[in-house]
């Protein structure tokens, strides 16, 4: 522990929100602690971290305040209202939330936490599990420039790259358009190596041969979704550990919402999600998303 570093408070420590926390511990930051788990409190304070009987609680005494939570209505919950934490949070501290939200909620807390003299960033994530436990994480940003910088040092200690993409919300409009572009370049890699498989090419060839070829991506050099290609995918340890279907039918239902607000069109993006959507009703929702490929599979 530096005591020449802000001391943190950490909300949210789920498969994202603990290996961030934890990335924090060992750059040398005091964290305290709250989530609603508590084992994930506990494995924080194995790690060093101080443990929080609530949010509130969590936030006393600290310079920076972040929050990792699943959606739009938690991080509400969290910073509004009589029991909001916005009114318990020191004056002068900077307030992060990398949740991923609907930009119209991180607009609202932001202008909420500015009416109270604070200041705040929208700062959704990039890089998934594996990229917070390696704290090789992308964060994707919106706020003030000036808030940005005194944020810097901290989002490095858990993350590789760092984009300003504008004011309040802007982090979540760009995070959004990132993982519907995802969701489509996933179930599309599904699609095709399905029908390589249905027509008698072997999965792991075909895959090679996509990954090196015009239609590489993400989908076939990191997370395939064809079990026993990757031997790291999720895919090759029964689609668990990744980013859960469930989560990036959220997100495309988020950005079917950003679409609408302003008149714009996504063929690709709502048909995305009405294919995450049926994969959910297929028992798969708690899987990771690449686990889409057995519904474009027949099964």
């Amino acid at each position: 522990m530096n005591a020449t570093l802000p001391t943190i408070a950490f909300i949210g420590l789920g498969n994202m929100g603990g290996p961030m926390a934890a990335n924090l511990l060992k750059a040398g930051y005091a964290l305290r602690v709250f989530d609603l788990v508590p084992a994930s409190v506990e494995a924080a304070v194995a790690a060093g971290a101080q443990a929080a009987n609530s949010a509130r609680d969590a936030v006393k005494g600290a310079q920076v305040v972040i929050s990792m939570l699943p959606a739009s209505a938690h991080v509400e919950g969290l910073y509004l209202g009589e029991n909001g934490i916005l009114s318990t949070i020191e004056d002068g501290a900077l307030v992060i939330d990398s949740s991923t939200i609907a930009p119209a909620s991180a607009r609202k807390v932001a202008q909420a936490a500015a009416a109270r003299g604070l200041a705040m960033l929208d700062a959704p994530v990039s890089g998934g599990t594996a990229g917070a436990a390696a704290g090789t994480l992308t964060f994707i940003v919106g706020g003030s420039g000036n808030a940005l910088e005194r944020a810097r040092p901290v989002l490095q200690a858990m993350g590789k790259n760092i984009f300003h993409m504008g004011d309040a919300g802007a982090g979540q409009v760009a995070k959004l358009c990132n993982n519907m572009a995802l969701g489509v370049i996933m179930a599309a890699t599904g699609e095709a190596i399905a029908l390589g498989v249905a027509n008698g090419l072997d999965a792991s060839v075909l895959s090679q041969m996509m990954a090196v070829s015009t239609s590489r991506s993400w989908a076939t050099e990191v997370c395939n979704p064809w079990p026993d290609v990757l031997p790291n995918a999720p895919a090759s340890r029964g689609y668990t550990g990744g980013f859960g279907n469930d989560l990036m039918l959220k997100d495309l239902g988020l950005a079917a919402e950003a679409a609408m607000s302003v008149g714009a069109s996504i063929p690709l993006g709502e048909l995305a999600r009405n294919l995450y959507a049926m994969n959910s009703r297929a028992g798969r929702g708690k899987l990771d998303f690449s686990s889409v490929v057995k519904l474009l599979a027949g099964e």
